[in-house]
């Protein structure tokens, strides 16, 4: 039996920089850890790796479960660049989906550059990886969802920064409209 464990982790890195005594907070800051010894900040994805059972149990999970963990790979938080590539690249990536369904209903989505960066800039800052993705995008297209069946054809929604950012919603436009624009 295989067991793959995916996820963010949040807070395993604050268990590993207490018992290797390292503070995680700061911008290259030394802190002492005993007398007379300093420890630099390093990136919290440096410790990661230094990850124990005793670390992963400290975390909350059973012991049970740990010890059908052999091996413990760790691997580096996700970029901006990396998070864009999440929504868009994949054979079922989201903004393919949102678009599947919405032509269905005559409706094309179009996302400016602008507004990808800002979701994966909004992902970061949840710090939860790519799963974050999903509920920022759904979030944006909620509305966009439930208008789309009664739209008429030729319609065009339009997702960029100041819509991610919520400045103003995601809006159906007559795409000859979007189009002399």
């Amino acid at each position: 039996i295989l067991f793959i464990c995916g996820g963010a982790f949040v807070g395993l890195e604050d268990i590993i920089s207490r018992r290797v005594g390292k503070r995680v907070l700061g911008f290259n800051q030394e802190h002492p850890t005993k007398k007379g010894e300093s420890a630099s900040l390093e990136p919290v994805t440096s410790k990661v790796p230094d990850v124990t059972p005793e670390d992963l149990l400290s975390f909350g999970l059973i012991p049970e479960f740990v010890g059908r963990l052999p091996v413990v790979s760790t691997l580096e938080n996700l970029t901006r660049e990396q998070l864009i590539r999440v929504l868009t690249e994949p054979k079922n990536a989201m903004v393919k989906q949102y678009s599947k369904l919405l032509a269905m209903d005559g409706v094309e989505l179009e996302l400016k550059e602008d507004g990808l960066e800002a979701m994966a800039e909004q992902a970061l800052e949840r710090g939860t990886g790519a799963r974050a993705l999903r509920s920022i995008f759904e979030k944006l297209m909620l509305d966009v969802m439930f208008e789309s069946p009664s739209s008429s054809d030729s319609m065009m929604v339009t997702i960029d920064r100041p819509v991610v950012d919520g400045e103003r919603p995601a809006a159906m436009e007559r795409k000859e409209e979007k189009d002399a624009a």
